[in-house]
């Protein structure tokens, strides 16, 4: 039969537990959180045609499939980097099911970061040659002691303060919202843990005058998975689908994650108004269509930048649009009503998308009301997910 164009959506999510120390390897957790994913949407493993996952992740398609008991492949790929691959992969499932490629695409991403391995610890100058790490920036960045995500960050966010005449305190304000979320969600590791802007203000500097310890996104251990299909598949599985209405990716002349340094403007994030532009024109819709936002919150800067790049407010205006209380569930946008990376946990942007499928759903523990569009981003990709 000729292939004809069809919609896609998300209709299985799942995800292990969020732990400092899973006791268990990666391949476990990629097959835990896959079969719940499929178990959420009432897949049998053996439908699964499609498999994506990020280059950094540890676990072999050939076993995860044997794991699973998938049958037959007919597409698998990984995406390049870390949290900027997020949301990529929705976008490749999206197109491969509306190419009409596969008919039920699993994505997965399971790590232990904090138990077998630290993203937060400095890097050498040997892994800048790791496949999917980059290699210009890094290269330069290195030699005079830049060996963390941390200094690589700091580095555009100080730019972004001078510009603007941001504070460390308006950092603060993001990670205080965020942990309020998470102190409602069971799953967050942060559960039951808020903080107060001056406990922020209290933790010990990371990259001073810039990031503090509460500034910075989590190191976790767990696994997330997503099931993709087609929208008229999913509408008779069993959960309520959540329509893929548009997702794409923008990488700019000169940008590299996170560690940017030679595009034009450092205090903005052009990957992300590359994001926003394509993707408002390639749905229709704009920032006041929006009812709630996943951004990627590796580090508290990042949301800024994001809130002002997706035109929820102008440039320079992010600090305030948080002062003002717009991203806290019941405000103009609810950001991250999971915790985020800060406040729930770090599987690289995977279950902020998790999020967004709750909150369309009408699940999430943080429900905003009339959650009719969600956005999640992940640095050089978002997607809108939307009702069915």
């Amino acid at each position: 039969m000729a292939r004809t164009f069809r919609e896609a959506a998300i209709a299985g999510i799942g995800h292990t537990e969020f732990s400092k120390k899973s006791g268990r390897s990666e391949l476990t957790l990629a097959a835990e959180c896959s079969k719940a994913a499929l178990d959420d949407a009432g897949i049998h493993p053996s439908e699964v045609d499609g498999m994506i996952t990020f280059t950094l992740d540890g676990s072999d398609e050939i076993h995860l499939a044997r794991c699973l008991g998938v049958k037959d492949l007919a597409y698998t790929t990984r995406i390049p980097g870390g949290g900027a691959a997020a949301v990529a992969t929705v976008y490749q499932a999206m197109a491969l099911v509306n190419a009409g490629l596969c008919e039920t695409v699993l994505i997965w991403r399971a790590m232990n970061e904090r138990s077998q391995y630290r993203f937060g610890q400095p890097h050498t100058l040997e892994s800048a040659f790791q496949p999917g790490n980059g290699t210009g920036s890094l290269l330069w960045c290195m030699p005079f002691g830049a060996q963390t995500p941390a200094t690589w960050e700091s580095l555009a966010a100080q730019r972004y303060m001078q510009t603007y005449g941001v504070t460390n305190e308006d950092f603060g304000r993001v990670s205080v919202v965020q942990r309020k979320h998470a102190a409602t969600n069971p799953h967050a590791w942060f559960y039951g843990k808020p903080i107060t802007l001056e406990e922020h203000q209290q933790s010990k500097w990371i990259v001073e005058p810039v990031l503090r310890l509460l500034d910075c996104c989590q190191e976790s251990d767990g696994g997330v998975a997503l099931v993709v299909t087609s929208l008229e598949r999913a509408r008779d599985l069993k959960q309520k689908p959540v329509k893929i209405t548009g997702a794409c990716q923008s990488i700019p002349y000169n940008v590299e994650v996170i560690s940017n340094y030679y595009h034009a403007d450092l205090a903005t994030m052009p990957e992300a108004e590359g994001t926003a532009k394509r993707l408002y024109r390639q749905t229709g819709l704009g920032p006041n269509d929006i009812q709630a936002a996943m951004l990627y919150d590796a580090f508290t800067p990042q949301v800024l930048k994001q809130l002002e790049a997706f035109g929820f407010c102008k440039r320079g205006e992010a600090k305030d649009f948080v002062r003002d209380g717009h991203i806290e569930v019941g405000g103009r946008l609810p950001v991250n009503t999971n915790g985020g990376l800060i406040g729930e946990a770090y599987i690289h942007g995977m279950n902020n998308i998790v999020e967004a499928v709750r909150q369309v759903r009408g699940t999430a523990v943080n429900q905003v009301k009339r959650a009719h569009n969600v956005l999640v981003s992940s640095g050089m990709a978002g997607a809108i997910l939307s009702h069915a």
